[in-house]
């Protein structure tokens, strides 16, 4: 799928989010996330290409198949003079599954007001509020847009415990867009990493950390090795520390280097910002 603006192209991104997994799709902002996000929501239309939920073009969807989507965006589209019990009036005319039982036990979960207005609210209990409103007309396909973003570290653990919790059900899946890389490291099944408009990985994140690794040397035995494997490499004070992929072939091959164990916050960073030769 592709989509210009001007002074930005998604160019050519494709990824699948398999059924009853947690996919995060990482990438700094401005990177093309929320574009995405748009595209798969109707809410812009590709220039190029199509997308697909559970088979079906995403805009020919039918209302039964929209009602299964819970979306959640970075802050409140929902207006400040509104309570709880209004938004729970209004949603039960939007969805014909709107459970009011769940959207309750969330907001006495969540220890949200019921009479008072949001225009009250922290930017934490609006996210909660959000969160609680996607989840309350039996979603089965999830789609947050930095919904921690700004979160302080208890309220995000409480949010991912939530997702955790709801992708149990091997029927629900999560689409989890965020630049916090350590929380796709938490709870994320697979990984899908855009940069400047372009898939740069999508795959299996264990698979991703396991095949991956860093080594620390000396700038002239940078020479010895094969840039095939090379990431990316970072220079310091003290010598170059170089990210190496396909890690297995790697160490048979160079006995003489120790690859140490990696992250994905650090895979992220050698691709995007390290120097290849």
């Amino acid at each position: 799928m592709s989509k210009r603006f001007d002074g930005f192209l998604l160019d050519k991104i494709s990824f699948n989010v398999p059924s009853g997994s947690i996919m995060g799709f990482v990438g700094e902002n401005g990177a093309g996330k929320t574009t995405t996000i748009k595209a798969i929501l109707n809410l812009i239309y590709p220039d190029e290409g199509s997308i697909r939920i559970w088979g079906n073009p995403s805009n020919n969807l039918s209302m039964d198949l929209r009602a299964q989507i819970g979306v959640v965006f970075d802050g409140s589209n929902l207006h400040d003079n509104l309570t709880l019990d209004n938004i729970n009036k209004i949603m039960k005319n939007i969805y014909y599954n709107w459970d009011q039982r769940v959207f309750y036990n969330y907001l006495n979960s969540f220890k949200l007001p019921t009479n008072k207005k949001i225009k009250g609210f922290s930017r934490g209990m609006k996210m909660k509020l959000s969160i609680a409103i996607a989840l309350s007309h039996n979603s089965k396909l999830l789609v947050l847009d930095e919904a921690t973003s700004g979160l302080d570290p208890m309220m995000r653990e409480e949010m991912l415990d939530i997702f955790m919790d709801f992708i149990q059900d091997e029927n629900h899946t999560i689409l989890f867009s965020t630049h916090i890389i350590n929380d796709i490291e938490k709870i994320a099944d697979y990984v899908t990493f855009i940069h400047d408009g372009r898939i740069v990985l999508s795959e299996n994140k264990d698979e991703l950390i396991y095949r991956h690794g860093i080594i620390r040397c000396r700038k002239d035995e940078v020479e010895k090795i094969d840039r095939s494997y090379i990431v990316g490499i970072r220079e310091n004070n003290y010598g170059v520390e170089i990210m190496i992929k396909d890690l297995d072939a790697f160490k048979r091959r160079y006995r003489e280097f120790i690859p140490e164990k990696t992250s994905i916050e650090e895979i992220m960073l050698f691709i995007s910002r390290g120097r290849r030769d």
